[in-house]
C-alpha cells in the first residue's frame, strides 16, 4: 500500500511538472521521451502517448491498478499488436468473506480436529495476507475510429494466489461446551492456488504526458485449491510509458 501511495504521488508530480514545462516552452513542446508536437496558435497542442508512435517500439509501462487485485503493474510492448503484462499485489479479500467462511468445515473435516461426538463451531476468520501474481499475454487492436488514442485488447495468462487465514472456533463435546476457562480456539491455514485467466480491456493514451489509463476484466479458473471454482475480477489503473 505504501508503495502505491508513493507511485501515485510521483505521477501527480510528473503531471504538474509536464504542465508547467509545456506552458514555459516556445513553439515546441517536448516530452520526457524527446518526441515533440508543434503548438497551434490559439489552441492547446496535445502530445500523443508514445505507445502510438509505431516506429519507436519497444516500450515499457509501470504503474498501479485499483480493483481485485490492488497491484503494482508492469507492461512490455514489443510491438503495436502484442504486449506482456505482469501484476503483483493484494486481493480484495473482503469480496471473499463468504467463500472463506464456507471453507471452514472442509478444513475441519480434512484435519480431523474433533473425534467422537466433539465438534468445532465457526466463530470468525481473518485474512492475514492475500497476495496475487498475474502474467498475461495480450493482443491490441486500434479503436481510433471511436476515439484518438484508444485501444481494445484481449488475451490470456496465468494467476498465482497465496492466502494466509486464521479461523476462530468454539469447541464443543456433543451438546455441551468445554468449561468456561477454555471454550474457544483457533487454527491457521496457508492456501496456495493457481490457474488460467482470460482478459479483456481498453487502454487510452492521448494525454500531455506519456501515461496510459486502462480498464480490464478478468475471468479466473482455479485448478489447485478448489478445482472448477470460477470468478470474474478486474480493475482500473494508470501506467507511465517509457522506452
Amino acid at each position: 500500500m505504501q508503495a502505491l501511495k508513493i507511485l501515485l504521488v510521483a505521477i501527480v508530480i510528473l503531471v504538474a511538472s509536464e504542465s508547467v514545462r509545456g506552458q514555459r516552452s516556445g513553439n515546441v513542446t517536448k516530452s520526457r521521451n524527446n518526441f515533440s508536437t508543434p503548438k497551434i496558435r490559439g489552441k492547446k497542442a496535445k502530445i500523443i502517448c508514445p505507445v502510438f508512435i509505431h516506429d519507436r517500439y519497444p516500450y515499457h509501462g509501470v504503474g498501479f491498478k485499483f480493483g481485485d487485485p490492488l497491484a503494482l503493474t508492469y507492461k512490455f510492448y514489443p510491438n503495436k499488436r502484442f504486449s506482456l503484462a505482469l501484476d503483483f499485489g493484494k486481493a480484495a479479500s473482503g469480496l471473499y468473506n463468504d467463500y472463506f467462511r464456507d471453507k471452514f468445515n472442509s478444513y475441519v473435516r480434512k484435519d480431523t480436529f474433533a473425534t467422537g461426538e466433539s465438534t468445532l463451531g465457526y466463530l470468525t476468520h481473518r485474512v492475514r495476507s492475500d497476495l496475487i501474481g498475474e502474467l498475461k499475454v495480450l493482443y491490441h487492436v486500434d479503436a481510433q475510429k471511436i476515439s484518438d488514442g484508444l485501444q481494445v485488447y484481449a488475451g490470456a495468462g496465468w494467476k498465482w494466489r497465496n492466502t494466509e487465514l486464521k479461523y476462530d472456533y468454539e469447541y464443543r463435546q456433543g451438546d455441551t461446551a468445554l468449561p468456561a476457562s477454555d471454550p474457544f480456539g483457533s487454527f491457521y491455514r496457508n492456501r496456495m492456488t493457481m490457474g488460467p485467466q482470460f482478459v479483456g480491456g481498453i487502454e487510452y493514451a492521448y494525454f500531455r504526458i506519456p501515461v496510459a489509463a486502462f480498464v480490464e476484466v478478468e475471468y479466473f479458473t482455479d485448478l489447485q485449491a478448489d478445482p472448477g471454482w470460477n470468478r470474474f475480477e478486474g480493475g482500473v489503473g494508470l501506467r507511465y510509458i517509457f522506452n
